[in-house]
């Protein structure tokens, strides 16, 4: 095997991992994905890793259940860079005006990685949100959600961000989706990565 597909076969290990560790409540084993100066962006967080993961602890023990399922990736290496996008799906229960319900979003993860001391670790995940939807657990309840708070969240991500926000999250309203400024922007940044250049 030659060193960039060991290189990303490590990767996707890491992110393979991210996702089962996470959704088993695996904090510790959770934080070494990352270097030690690793960040998180997600609808709800935005911070340090170590920020993440105690945010994250909190959320279980108050019964915030996430879950995160992946597809295919495709790794970019140059040299001791990388960069990672993997198709994931995002799953959260929670009640809505009273009412259980589902939402599923689906998007990237789009992550940059380094090697440092012969050690791949994470040192920027920013999710890319292309479509969702919610549904009723019960599909007899009627549902009826206030558009216009609706309306203040991007296409991709809009009912997971009216679900979250239900539960108490404040969620950022500028998160990248499959088309448009903020989703090139991400990609122009990947490139520079690639070239040495920082992550943000």
């Amino acid at each position: 095997m030659d060193a960039d597909a060991e290189s990303r076969r490590e990767i996707r290990e890491l992110v393979e991992s991210w996702a089962v560790w996470r959704d088993a409540g695996d904090w510790q084993r959770l934080r070494t994905v990352w270097h030690d100066d690793g960040r998180m962006m997600a609808t709800w967080f935005q911070g340090t890793a170590d920020g993440f993961v105690e945010a994250n602890k909190q959320g279980w023990a108050r019964g915030v259940r996430i879950l995160h399922f992946l597809g295919g990736s495709s790794i970019d290496v140059a040299g001791d860079r990388a960069v990672s996008q993997t198709k994931m799906t995002i799953s959260q229960r929670a009640e809505v005006h009273g009412i259980l319900c589902d939402v599923v979003c689906t998007g990237r993860f789009y992550d940059f990685f380094e090697r440092r001391s012969g050690r791949w670790g994470l040192v920027l995940r920013q999710p890319i949100y292309e479509r969702d939807r919610i549904d009723a657990v019960d599909p007899s309840a009627e549902l009826r959600l206030d558009q216009g708070t609706l309306a203040r969240f991007p296409a991709g991500y809009r009912h997971l961000a009216y679900l979250q926000t239900e539960v108490g999250y404040e969620v950022k309203r500028d998160m990248p989706g499959l088309e448009g400024p903020a989703v090139e922007e991400l990609y122009a940044r990947g490139a520079g990565w690639l070239r040495g250049e920082p992550a943000s």
